[in-house]
Order: C-alpha cells, then sequence, then structure tokens
C-alpha cells in the first residue's frame, strides 16, 4: 500500500516546475486541497521566485486557522490509519515514507534554490520540509485509506508536479 509512494519518491521532480506558469490540474489540485481544509473560495497566487517565497513563509500574518485545519486532517487521519494496520506498522510505514522523502528533497530543494540564486540555508530546509510533510500526509491518506480527492492527496500532487505549496497569507494560498 505505501511501498509504490516510497519507492516513487526518489525519481519525483521535486521543485522542478518552481517560477512557472500554474497548469489547469495544478490550480484544480491547489483549490481541492484549499476546499479539503476548509477554504474554498480561497484566492491561489503563485509566488514568482525564492525570494518571495521567504517574504510568504516568514510572514507574520500567516493563517492560524489553515494549521489548525491541517492539523485536525493529520490527527484524523492518524486515528483512522492506526486502528486500520495497529500503531506500530503505521509508524514503521510513516518513518519510512519521512526518511525517503527527506533523502529525496532536500538535494532538489538545495539545486532548485541554486538556479535561483538563493543560498539560504533555512529556506531550503523549508522546502524540502514541506516536501516531506506533504509526503508524510500523503502516505497517511493511504495507511487511513482516505482516497485521491482528500485534500493532502491533492497538496501531495502538487508537490509531485515540483510545485511548493507556500501557505495561506491574509487570505490567500500561495504556492511556487
Amino acid at each position: 500500500m505505501i511501498d509504490p509512494l516510497i519507492a516513487g519518491i526518489a525519481h519525483e521532480p521535486w521543485f522542478a516546475a518552481l517560477g512557472e506558469a500554474l497548469t489547469e490540474a495544478e490550480r484544480a489540485d491547489m483549490i481541492a486541497y484549499l476546499a479539503g481544509l476548509g477554504f474554498a473560495g480561497a484566492p491561489v497566487a503563485a509566488a514568482r521566485d525564492w525570494a518571495e517565497a521567504a517574504r510568504i513563509v516568514t510572514d507574520p500574518d500567516w493563517e492560524q486557522r489553515w494549521w489548525d485545519a491541517e492539523e485536525e486532517l493529520r490527527t484524523a487521519l492518524l486515528r483512522r490509519a492506526g486502528a486500520r494496520l495497529g500503531e506500530a506498522k503505521m509508524l514503521m510505514a510513516l518513518s519510512a515514507v519521512t526518511r525517503a522523502a527527506h533523502d529525496a528533497t532536500i538535494g532538489a530543494a538545495a539545486m532548485a534554490a541554486a538556479r535561483s540564486r538563493s543560498s539560504d540555508p533555512g529556506l531550503i530546509r523549508a522546502a524540502a520540509g514541506a516536501a516531506t510533510q506533504a509526503c508524510y500526509q500523503g502516505a497517511l491518506v493511504l495507511l487511513a485509506g482516505a482516497g485521491d480527492e482528500h485534500a493532502f492527496a491533492a497538496k501531495l500532487r502538487l508537490f509531485r508536479a515540483g510545485r511548493w505549496v507556500l501557505g495561506i497569507v491574509r487570505g490567500t494560498a500561495y504556492l511556487l
């Protein structure tokens, strides 16, 4: 159930689409992600580059309700996956996904940052951490049997397409 996700992580084009125009599929996934978090209708904006991404992810006016909504979904999926598989098996699977994602995304984030003339190690770690978190959340969807329509499945598709979901600031949802 989780093995195809783990096997594919090293082969994804992590951060390869940053700065490019959003495709219709990417816009649809972002809208589905936002709707699943309770932010249907929130405007979607694409950051232009790593410098703008840095301003967005460090903006003190980020939307706390966005974070809370993700946490609610995460804990619900954890309960469901734990009941379905047993806690030990679930935690082993999540650990394997997290290790694979970190290993694949940290180098990809550094290369993408360098292409954009950015060398901020904190921003590189933030990008890799966000992608790793998306893999973890996507794994929870699989382990809980929640389906491709789940908000976290849409979020993972965005990262797998080479995007970085930055968050919601002042009512606008941003990705790079």
